[in-house]
């Protein structure tokens, strides 16, 4: 089967896809999907593909014209080539206007088209994957084989695998992020089915929510009507597998519920605003003033002549006249500029495997004054230590482990000399418990409560059949969708209660004596970001006993356990510390007591319309008066020179927001651990506050404190800012100072609405760095990737447009005097190359740049183009160009084109001597590109006889006249430049010195 479309290989299908019968459109609604009723066919799919293109065939020109035309730049310069087919209008030849501005929409045109041929060649090598069907006679819904490693086409419900132990696993790191296996269950009546081809004989149906953006819960019923009596079972988010997840063990068979625009992945994928950087508009806005004064010099010249005649038409014949003010160079060049520092940057040894998925902003990494980062998997490695654990009157830490584990040595080689207990459960009076049994009480609740599944590899097969018996420890790994929970049971193991076996409906414990004891699953209450808590239910085999385990939040944990006077203070003292917390409690249950909390319960889960909430009620049933066993605290480990880095982005002058749903002492703690927050610097705790007017009060309490860091929570952000990014589940916000970098693990949206997005390939998985602007691979090389090739990149674009500045003596020399190919030439091969040569220009070594972040702060206040730099080359320009045009009326002697000649040589010459003026350090590239465009302009004069005389150029005379021109108009600014150095140096130069 071929992934666009739910419908049997056919060559015709599959091009077409039959739309108007595969895109059936209208709100999304809940269906009902039959299986064996070929009287019922009439469920209607959308189209199976992915598409992450812009434009299709038809809109691929149509679109980027006019996304470059919606700028005032480049319209500019099309509503003045198109003014030239108006023969009043036309001031030279039509190649003079079009032939650039062609040149410059052929290159957008050629790299658009090059990302849109990548992004077509990468979706059509996941469209065109195929798949093995089951099938029969007629057009049943869409059975379909998927094997280990192959991703899932389609959000399905998962119906048989071919694992022994009743599961599978899901990697959906390119779904939510997170790198964790996630395990996943098929419906219990058609796993108990002899073959897969069975699928085919029953009657069933399955019924399905509307489609919504909601990855982590569904609801649904899987009804079999063949039985007797009629089999229904509930369907929930363990039952599904969506599309885009990786299936991680054995084979799976699945029913397709979702296709094309109803996908999880689909809904939840928002197409990224197209971003334009500070930089560009800024140039863009000193476009317009350059344009306004165009304006203001053809008005003056129209009322000298006291608007005789057609004067309107004079009016555009000026503007057409002194259009070169705004060369178009400056697009070409800043273009081809963004093109250099990308490569520059993939090319950069430092920071090995970063990558440049947008290369429109690169000058925007020179201008972050604010970024938000994700605390887990980004500033951490999402590699949790078992670190605390606390049973109210005692606490065991790393040092003291060897305690925990002589206690349950102890208590296990008791049992083993005790007869055996009698079968069932057993009331005994409450005793004081000896330290051992309470040690062992909490060990083993953590070693059962938790969704982590124990996977053995030996030779390159995962098997879990007898694991115990067949495979060694040191080829067990665990598996779960969080790292806490495999830390937990990773540390139980090291204190000799061992998790060797798992499966749908039971567990296996070894104890230190080898000893093998049996667990029978009843009951799963997964965690959800709602509840902050998860829980189980499990009968042990040896004595029949029944015993519901949860653990959680303390938040929410404090008004589910019995009461205690050491909680609250002790889950504070924990978090201070920097680890997560977590509450673990248990309640023995009566048999008669489960039966009828298990009738409940079933009846919830078959409910359609709220289900969480009847389920939710059900279970809130039993979670009162439990039996408060321990505190666990694990922490997540720094990344490598993270607290460098952060010092490194507060010393130049970038403030930074950490987002992390932990609680706030422990967001406190983590903040202080990587220097985000200094020692010493004080901390605001925003209070909770419920509207605007409470919030800003707090603001104002926060700005009278000096240098003070801010910690708020998610609610009260909510209240002052607006909504916290979309799919977070952050509570607080620990920060100095919102933001506009972006950098995390999974927060997609939150680096897709900054104005520069870096994603961090880490433990979260790769969902962030393949929606960001750029990827890098560590943490630490944030700082080199702004300090060096930002600030590099953003100088570099600001001299390249002070030179559109300069160009503008073109309004003063060149269009008076020059026609035809003598203005193409000087913005084209006369000039490009020296002034393109800017982009490998740098005031001070990559080294220094790191070494000193202070250098970056001065570009926050944009200094490098503003508008005193914008009024100081235009001043140049004037000054340059009036000497140059004057000073060749001046020194005319007899023709016209001698003074051709010496002006135009004289400019070509005062502009390669204005870049070595502008050039900080030189670059053989740059020496090269100067001799290059001076040997290309004495070339060419050879066939410009009809602007210039090619004998005049030959006599002294024009060789000293060009010589004070070009000294007259170039020596004043070196000396200049000269006495700045001397006695106003700029602060690299210092370090450069």
């Amino acid at each position: 089967i071929c992934t666009c479309c739910p419908t049997p290989l056919d060559r015709h299908l599959c091009l077409c896809c039959e739309w108007l019968r595969c895109c059936g459109g209208g709100e999304p609604r809940p269906r009902t999907v039959w299986l064996g009723h070929p009287e019922k066919r009439d469920q209607r799919y959308p189209r199976n593909v992915i598409n992450n293109q812009k434009y299709n065939f038809f809109t691929f020109l149509p679109g980027v014209l006019f996304n470059q035309f919606k700028y005032f730049f480049n319209l500019y310069f099309l509503l003045l080539a198109c003014s030239q087919f108006v023969p009043e209008m036309r001031l030279g030849a039509l190649y003079t206007y079009w032939v650039p501005l062609g040149f410059v929409l052929a290159v957008t045109v050629i790299r658009e088209a090059v990302e849109e041929t990548r992004c077509y060649v990468r979706d059509r090598e996941v469209n065109c994957q195929a798949y093995s069907r089951l099938t029969a006679r007629g057009q049943p819904p869409v059975f379909l084989f998927i094997t280990q490693n192959q991703r899932v086409p389609a959000d399905m419900i998962f119906l048989r695998t071919s694992e022994k132990n009743g599961s599978c696993f899901l990697r959906t790191d390119q779904l939510d992020g997170e790198t964790d296996w996630k395990l996943r269950l098929p419906v219990a009546c058609t796993q108990r089915l002899p073959t897969a081809a069975d699928l085919l004989q029953i009657r069933s149906y399955v019924y399905a929510e509307e489609p919504n953006i909601d990855i982590h819960n569904f609801v649904g019923t899987f009804t079999r009507e063949d039985s007797d009596p009629p089999i229904s079972e509930s369907l929930s988010i363990e039952n599904t597998l969506w599309a885009g997840t990786v299936i991680a063990s054995g084979t799976v068979v699945g029913v397709v519920l979702y296709t094309g625009r109803e996908l999880r992945s689909v809904m939840n994928t928002s197409n990224p605003r197209s971003k334009i950087g500070l930089f560009d508009l800024e140039v863009n806005c000193l476009t317009k003033i350059l344009f306004g004064a165009l304006v203001v010099v053809s008005l003056v010249m129209v009322a000298l002549q006291h608007f005789a005649g057609r004067w309107y038409l004079q009016i555009i014949r000026f503007l057409l006249l002194f259009s070169n003010i705004i060369p178009i160079s400056l697009r070409v060049n800043l273009d081809m500029g963004k093109i250099v520092y990308s490569w520059v940057i993939r090319r950069d040894s430092k920071i090995p495997g970063t990558v440049v998925r947008s290369s429109t902003i690169p000058e925007q990494l020179g201008r972050i004054s604010y970024l938000l980062t994700d605390k887990t998997g980004t500033l951490t490695q999402n590699e949790m230590v078992f670190k605390r654990l606390h049973l109210g009157t005692v606490a065991y830490s790393l040092d003291s482990m060897d305690e925990v584990q002589s206690h349950i040595f102890s208590v296990y080689t008791q049992q083993s000399q005790d007869p055996p207990a009698q079968k069932g459960p057993t009331l005994t009076t409450k005793v004081r418990r000896t330290m051992s049994s309470r040690v062992h009480e909490a060990v083993k609740a953590i070693a059962l409560c938790h969704n982590v599944t124990p996977v053995y590899e030996s030779n390159g097969v995962t098997d879990q059949a007898e694991a115990e018996k067949q495979y060694e420890d040191s080829c067990r790994v665990y598996q779960a969708s969080s790292p806490d929970e495999v830390a937990l049971v990773q540390w139980t193991e090291s204190v000799g209660l061992t998790l060797v076996g798992r499966d749908q409906s039971s567990m296996q414990l070894r104890t230190p004596g080898d000893q093998i004891l049996n667990f029978t699953i009843l009951q799963i209450f997964p965690f959800t970001y709602e509840s902050k808590r998860m829980g189980v239910i499990v009968r042990d085999e040896s004595t029949g006993e029944i015993t519901f385990y949860m653990k959680g939040a303390d938040v929410v944990m404090a008004g589910i356990v019995q009461y205690n006077d050491w909680l609250e203070e002790e889950c504070g003292n924990m978090a201070r510390e920097g680890l997560r917390v977590l509450v673990v409690a248990k309640k023995s249950l009566a048999e008669e007591q489960y039966q009828d909390f298990e009738a409940r319960y079933v009846q919830a889960k078959l409910s359609v319309h709220d289900r969480s909430l009847k389920v939710a009620t059900v279970i809130e049933s039993l979670e009162m008066e439990m039996e408060l066993l321990c505190l666990t605290g694990v922490e997540d480990q720094l990344q490598a020179d993270v607290r460098p880095t952060l010092e490194t982005l507060r010393n130049a002058g970038i403030k930074v927001w950490m987002l992390t749903g932990d609680k706030l002492e422990t967001a406190t703690c983590t903040a202080k651990n990587a220097h985000l927050v200094t020692r010493n610097q004080d901390i605001h705790v925003f209070r909770l506050v419920t509207n605007r007017s409470e919030a800003h009060l707090e603001l104002n309490a926060f700005r009278r404190k000096h240098d003070c860091a801010l910690v708020i929570s998610g609610d009260s952000l909510e209240v002052g800012a607006g909504t916290p990014p979309t799919g977070s589940s952050w509570e607080c916000a620990s920060l100095p100072a919102l933001g506009r970098g972006g950098d995390g693990g999974n927060d997609v949206s939150m680096i897709q609405e900054s104005d520069c997005g870096v994603g961090v390939e880490g433990k979260e998985g790769k969902q962030a760095s393949l929606a960001a602007d750029f990827s890098i691979t560590q943490f630490k090389h944030l700082g080199r990737l702004l300090m060096v090739h930002g600030r590099n990149s953003y100088k570099r674009s600001a001299a390249l447009s002070q030179f559109a500045v300069f160009s503008s003596v073109f309004y003063f020399a060149s269009v008076p005097l020059y026609q035809g190919f003598l203005i193409i030439g000087y913005s084209t091969i006369y000039t490009m190359f020296p002034v393109f040569s800017l982009v490998l220009d740098k005031d001070v070594k990559s080294e220094v740049a790191m070494l000193y972040p202070e250098l970056y702060k001065d570009l926050l206040k944009g200094r490098p183009l503003s508008y005193k730099t914008f009024l100081i080359w235009v001043l140049i320009s004037i000054y340059q160009g009036s000497t140059i045009m004057y000073g060749a009326l001046l020194l005319f002697e007899s023709e016209f084109v001698h003074i051709v000649a010496i002006s135009f040589t004289s400019l070509i010459l005062t502009e390669l001597l204005m870049v070595a003026l502008t050039i900080q350090t030189w670059h053989w590239l740059m020496t090269v590109a100067e001799l290059l465009s001076l040997a290309c302009y004495i070339a060419s004069l050879v066939f410009l006889h009809e602007f210039i005389d090619v004998y005049f150029i030959a006599t002294l005379s024009f060789l000293w006249k060009v010589s004070v021109i070009t000294l007259v108009s170039c020596l004043p600014l070196y000396v200049l430049k000269y006495l700045r150095r001397r006695f106003s140096p700029p602060s690299y130069s210092k370090l450069t010195s």
